[in-house]
């Protein structure tokens, strides 16, 4: 466990909690945490959670900009998926996963490519939702906690298999706390 992997914990739990209370200024601190966990996940051979972050690098700069133009005196206003476009999300991220993770699987010596691929499937579409305030968003970075705490586990990342841990409590309460705001009047239309 590196100090580095400790750092990058530790911004990624301030982030988070932020995220729960919908407040803009997760980003910083979302921007800092997936800058140092790409070197994390390089050292770790988990080259899918290694690229992801690039892309949350640039996702969180849209939804920086995007909750920036959203927000009012109560936070980030947020709201659901209408239904048909759960199932085409649903269906687009099983897709993906399959696509990335053969390639993994076959071009790289990823560690656990069909394991480190869902979880970086199910990262994006979780994180575009986020950006994209939507609820629904919250289910899907429970999975990926779920999934994620013993792989990093297995690969000795016991720092960030700790963290995700606590992001599995952060995440239930964001559902909670986000539930709650899109059921209010004022919540954003769907």
């Amino acid at each position: 466990m590196s100090q580095l992997e400790w750092l990058a914990a530790a911004l990624v739990l301030i982030n988070v909690a932020l995220v729960a209370m919908r407040k803009v200024w997760n980003y910083p601190f979302a921007l800092a945490a997936v800058t140092l966990y790409a070197f994390v996940f390089y050292e770790a051979k988990l080259y899918s959670d290694m690229l992801l972050q690039g892309f949350f690098f640039v996702l969180n700069l849209y939804g920086w900009l995007s909750w920036v133009r959203a927000r009012d005196d109560s936070g980030v206003p947020v709201g659901w998926m209408p239904s048909r476009d759960r199932w085409r999300w649903g269906a687009a991220v099983a897709a993906a996963w399959v696509v990335w993770s053969s390639a993994m699987h076959r071009y790289t010596d990823a560690a656990a490519p069909w394991i480190d691929g869902g979880i970086a499937m199910l990262s994006i579409a979780a994180q575009w939702l986020l950006a994209r305030r939507r609820v629904e968003s919250w289910w899907l970075w429970i999975l990926v906690d779920l999934i994620a705490v013993p792989l990093f586990a297995w690969r000795g990342l016991y720092a960030t298999s700790a963290v995700y841990i606590v992001l599995l409590g952060l995440s239930i309460d964001g559902l909670i706390q986000w539930r709650r705001a899109a059921a209010a009047p004022a919540a954003m239309p769907a």
